[in-house]
């Protein structure tokens, strides 16, 4: 890094330039397009798998402790809270994944005063989000919840816990937010200590507020949101640093339609992913009671958040992957940007397959760590070893998806994202429990999980070869 600032400013700079490039140059990611992609994607991903690992920890050690502090029901009624969860997500990754990746593509472009606008705008966004998705769904909230598949049992527990996260909603977006530029600025490592802390601190007061004061289920909520206020603090404190290329100052909180434009519209992606997401657990909720009551549904919580822990090792691997990609297409370097590609695919179908050996092989096991309720871990059993067996290939689909996000191709991102929810699982989820009870329930993801991953291969294998045309396109640039 130093010896391209120092062999930059020997050929283009009088003295006084070299000293604002040099302050230019500081703490922006070159390597990005000059370092070996293996190296960078370890460098990128593993603080990021690390953080994402800890993320899904950090909601099944919620699920753990309210499973054996509070009971089966209250995990029944964690789960009805999911599609507010999702929402939520939407809405924080509308901003956060849109401004992370316009980010890295605005740093390959060296378009570098840009990058404090989007970092103030991020900010503000994730403020107006936040505000107005708590106001609108605590006023709204038992109705929400009772469409949402909750019961006359479970709503209690549904409600208790979500009035707690809401008041807490815009510190989470703020927080999600500034972890999402953290990683697009070249901190990793940063982004990770955030995302472990939060997990720490959360783990100690879990249990305190759960088992010695005896919050119950609010308790869980509350420390959640305490967890991340606080590591929202740090974050800011990290921002303020003037000496960071990236920081808070006066001007960038004022919003920039484009940046604001083309955050959105490349977020959108992301947002429709969670928001469809949303649609389709609330689908999934109302056929569980009528097919297997709330205990079933209590399953469904048990594996999603097994099968949320593997898809979130991926999505940090995803995150690791993204400013590589993003940096190098902004740069047109297409070498570089299908390199990371293939070894992101290989590693994530690696991950997703020791998720599979654990559904299959070891589900009991996996159950029984959330409750000790025998016909919950029955029904949790059948779940995994149902939903896991197409797991390996379900890394491939997620990489791909992620791959169009992190480019700027927010339209194909969009349409794969759907493609799994809203054309093949959807159908499947109003189809198969007429013929297979609860069963049917089960059938549907691994099946639009298989199909979803078609298309996915297909859409890849007409992009990629454009990609190897460019490639060889700038070969015979550079030899002309």
């Amino acid at each position: 890094m130093k010896e391209f600032r120092e062999n930059f400013c020997k050929k283009n700079c009088n003295f006084a330039e070299k000293k604002r490039t040099i302050m230019a140059l500081r703490g922006t990611p070159i390597a990005l397009g000059t370092e070996k992609i293996s190296k960078l994607l370890v460098q990128y991903s593993l603080p990021a798998i690390i953080a994402m690992t800890a993320s899904s920890l950090y909601n099944i050690t919620d699920s753990i402790f309210i499973g054996h502090g509070v009971g089966a029901l209250a995990i029944s009624g964690l789960a009805v809270t999911f599609p507010f969860m999702n929402l939520s997500a939407a809405f924080g990754s509308l901003v956060g994944a849109g401004a992370a990746t316009l980010m890295s593509v605005r740093l390959g472009q060296k378009e570098y005063s840009t990058a404090n606008r989007i970092l103030g705008n991020v900010f503000v966004l994730n403020m107006i989000f936040g505000l107005s998705f708590m106001i609108i769904s605590l006023i709204f909230l038992d109705p929400i919840l009772l469409f949402f598949g909750a019961s006359p049992v479970t709503l209690p527990y549904a409600h208790d816990y979500m009035q707690v996260i809401l008041i807490g909603n815009v510190f989470t977006h703020i927080y999600l937010g500034l972890n999402g530029i953290l990683r697009s600025t070249g901190k990793p490592e940063k982004a990770m200590y955030a995302t472990l802390l939060t997990v720490l601190i959360n783990l100690i007061l879990n249990p305190l507020f759960i088992f010695v004061f005896k919050w119950g289920i609010r308790g869980s909520a509350l420390a959640t949101v305490i967890s991340q206020v606080i590591m929202l603090a740090w974050q800011i404190h990290l921002f303020s640093d003037k000496n960071n290329f990236v920081h808070l100052q006066k001007g960038i909180f004022r919003l920039d339609k484009k940046i604001v434009i083309d955050s959105l519209s490349i977020g959108l992606s992301p947002f429709l992913m969670n928001a469809v997401a949303s649609v389709i657990v609330i689908v999934i909720n109302q056929t569980l009671i009528r097919h297997g009551g709330d205990l079933a549904v209590g399953a469904y919580g048990i594996v999603n958040r097994v099968s949320f822990l593997f898809a979130m090792i991926v999505m940090g691997l995803n995150q690791g992957m993204q400013p590589i990609a993003g940096y190098n297409f902004g740069a047109r370097n297409f070498k570089r940007v299908n390199e990371v590609l293939k070894l992101t695919i290989f590693m994530a179908m690696g991950i997703m397959a020791v998720g599979f050996i654990i559904g299959e092989f070891f589900p009991h096991a996996a159950s029984s760590i959330f409750t000790t309720d025998q016909t919950l871990i029955r029904l949790s059993v059948e779940g995994l070893r149902i939903v896991f067996v197409f797991y390996p290939i379900v890394g491939f689909q997620m990489v791909t998806t992620n791959f169009f996000q992190s480019i700027g191709m927010a339209g194909k991102a969009i349409f794969l994202s759907l493609t799994r929810q809203l054309l093949f699982l959807l159908p499947f989820l109003l189809i198969l429990p007429t013929f297979y009870g609860l069963k049917g329930v089960w059938y549907s993801m691994p099946a639009a999980d298989f199909l979803a991953t078609i298309v996915a291969a297909y859409m890849l294998f007409v992009n990629f070869r454009k990609f190897v045309n460019r490639q060889g396109e700038q070969k015979t640039e550079s030899i002309n």
